[in-house]
């Protein structure tokens, strides 16, 4: 499993949100300053971990996300639960909603995929 650094992460957030994109509009989405040679270089490596497909158009550079958002999601969530709860993705998300005050919808939002976790009790 390749390991993502903290601006290929937010690289790939923003490819995700905007879809194709110049390296100029990534730059204007990041959550933080990124000078435009290291975005240009974030993109380069990205380009080679095949994480990102570049095209180009005339003399512009696009950059679209090759992975999906729910894999890296899955990949990260999976790494967690092995450093924090011995592997258990169940357990790993107990000990986040111990740790955080949930609002009412989200609080409904969770009953109602709890429910449809139980089996039917008609069978």
């Amino acid at each position: 499993m390749i390991e993502l650094n903290n601006n290929e992460r937010e690289t790939l957030r923003v490819l995700w949100e905007a879809g194709e994109s110049k390296p100029a509009e990534v730059q204007k989405q990041f959550a933080w300053d990124i000078e435009n040679a290291t975005l240009r270089s974030v993109l380069r490596n990205l380009v080679d971990k095949e994480f990102v497909t570049r095209r180009k158009d005339g003399k512009a550079y696009y950059y679209k996300a090759r992975t999906r958002r729910t894999s890296q999601l899955a990949q990260a969530t999976q790494r967690l639960a092995e450093i924090f709860t011995g592997g258990s993705k169940a357990g790993l998300i107990l000990e986040l909603l111990r740790r955080e005050k949930l609002n009412p919808e989200e609080l409904a939002e969770l009953q109602k995929i709890a429910q449809s976790q139980q089996p039917d009790a008609k069978r």
